[in-house]
């Protein structure tokens, strides 16, 4: 009777063993057996870089959540037939100017599902994305953008980043006084009350205008919200790091996070440098992250600070290097240059400056992001750099499939579980999203690595990426190979509030 009781005891133990672990995992428990899903994704291999997952498994998608990443058999609702094929987390683009549906969906070609203004930001905050509502194919969300709160300090006008204009106007060449200061801390204040996802700072367009006054002001305020400064740092002569080391000694000496955007096109050739007094900076207990683009050129408006410089010595190229971005034509005088910049203030030129060997480096970085820096895209007859159309299968099929500089594993974890995990604490929706797991965000991408191409070029910026079979944001199919669906399940991100 004794030894019966001891084995029903024992037997008892074993089926409860499962059942706390389950209750302490804090993860999401499997829906019960004969669940039917509403979106079911069959026999793909799962990469899941922050578990390490890499296998074949099925995925059940219920609402806008992944409810069961299993080896049963599960059925759905809608089936997607992914034996052969990649399964991984959606792209989140950290880095994208152009918050319209034209912009995102070309970037929802490339794999993105999640787009963010974090560099230049918002003001009011809710200002962007509203022409996303509703008809966006990809998540999207801003930070607390310093630069249109200077706008409205100093030249009393409000408005979003597209439409900032010529960026030689007093909000960018003019030094702000106490009080101005004092009243940009309270519209920064509102912005991350009312969601922003940290703090943008567009240093490099400010150059003779930000005083140390006003950057202390900016880290101080991003240390008491525990947010990142998204910084594009002020630029000297071809990779000079005094530009680095200035927000570096703030981030420290405040112990505000901090971001350097695109750090392959401040950085150029001396990239080693400027990746050593980061590791060296963290190393010290600050919180610094970074991120680059995949592509050699840079865009941004004629009218920059920096073009008003020494530019050809700061960038180490002539005007023959640099495009008019409305047609793509190249200059062909100084005199040309110097024309447009002051006939046409609001242009935009691609700059050719940067080299291969950079990006490939610094891909290999620890914790690097891939960002796209998309540029402002409404329309086919305004050319940009293809970054925001091509930059994600370009790491794909480049760097991982046709070199083997990256292992696929570790180069979908740059797109994904990376910037993640860099703005979970400012926005606690990312601690569901860069994963395939139970519980997750249903942002998910199931591709043919073989069959991935980018067609996006210089010449012909709006050729979409191929070869993604689907798109799934928030649980419902916005690309089906290669096509849009007319599904616009993109919602707004808010930071922490």
């Amino acid at each position: 009777m004794f030894h019966m009781k001891t084995i029903l005891s024992r037997l008892c133990v074993l089926l409860l063993i499962p059942l706390i672990l389950m209750g302490c995992s804090g993860g999401v428990s499997a829906a019960p057996q004969g669940t039917v899903y509403d979106l079911v994704i069959l026999g793909g291999r799962v990469i899941d870089p922050e578990t390490g997952t890499d296998q074949v498994l099925n995925v059940g998608v219920m609402g806008h959540s992944i409810a069961r990443v299993t080896s049963d058999r599960i059925e759905g609702k809608t089936t997607i037939d992914a034996r052969g094929k990649i399964v991984s987390p959606g792209w989140i683009d950290m880095h994208h100017h152009s918050p319209f549906p034209f912009g995102v969906t070309n970037s929802t070609r490339d794999g993105v599902t999640t787009v963010l203004e974090l560099e230049a930001g918002a003001m009011p905050v809710m200002s962007y994305g509203t022409r996303l509502e509703g008809k966006s194919t990809a998540n999207f969300g801003a930070s607390a953008g310093h630069p249109a709160a200077r706008i409205q300090v100093i030249e009393g006008r409000e408005t979003p980043y597209y439409e900032y204009g010529a960026m030689n106007t007093p909000a960018f060449t003019q030094k702000a006084t106490a009080e101005q200061i004092a009243q940009m801390r309270q519209l920064l204040e509102k912005g991350l009350a009312n969601g922003g996802i940290g703090i943008a700072l567009l240093l490099d367009y400010m150059t003779n205008a930000v005083t140390d006054d006003e950057l202390r002001m900016l880290f101080e305020l991003a240390k008491e919200h525990n947010v990142p400064v998204f910084v594009h740092v002020r630029r000297y002569v071809n990779g000079d790091i005094r530009g680095l080391n200035e927000v570096l000694k703030w981030s420290q000496k405040i112990g505000a996070p901090l971001h350097v955007c695109h750090i392959n096109a401040n950085a150029m050739g001396n990239y080693g440098n400027w990746l050593a007094a980061i590791d060296e900076a963290n190393a010290n207990g600050a919180d610094i992250s970074t991120e680059l683009f995949p592509y050699t050129a840079g865009s941004t408006s004629i009218s920059s600070d920096v073009f008003g410089r020494d530019w050809q010595k700061i960038f180490n190229i002539t005007y023959a290097d640099v495009q008019w971005g409305d047609t793509g034509k190249y200059f062909e005088s100084l005199d040309e240059f110097n024309s447009m910049r002051q006939e046409q203030p609001r242009g935009t030129v691609i700059h050719h400056y940067m080299k291969e060997e950079s990006i490939r480096n610094i891909l290999k970085y620890p914790g690097i992001i891939v960002a796209t820096d998309a540029m402002p895209s409404y329309t086919r007859e305004k050319k940009v750099v293809p970054n925001g159309i091509g930059s994600y299968t370009k790491v794909l099929t480049k760097y991982v499939r046709d070199e083997a500089w990256l292992g696929l594993s570790e180069a979908i974890a740059l797109s994904t579980i990376n910037p993640a995990r860099r703005l979970e604490n400012a926005a606690p929706a990312f601690k569901r999203k860069g994963r395939i797991q139970e519980g997750a965000d249903a942002d998910i991408l199931v591709f043919d690595l073989a069959a991935l191409e980018t067609k996006a070029s210089f010449e012909d910026p709006y050729q979409p990426s191929t070869g993604y079979s689907y798109v799934i944001v928030n649980g419902k199919i916005v690309i089906d190979h290669d096509k849009v669906t007319g599904t616009y399940s993109g919602t707004r991100i808010l930071g922490r509030r």
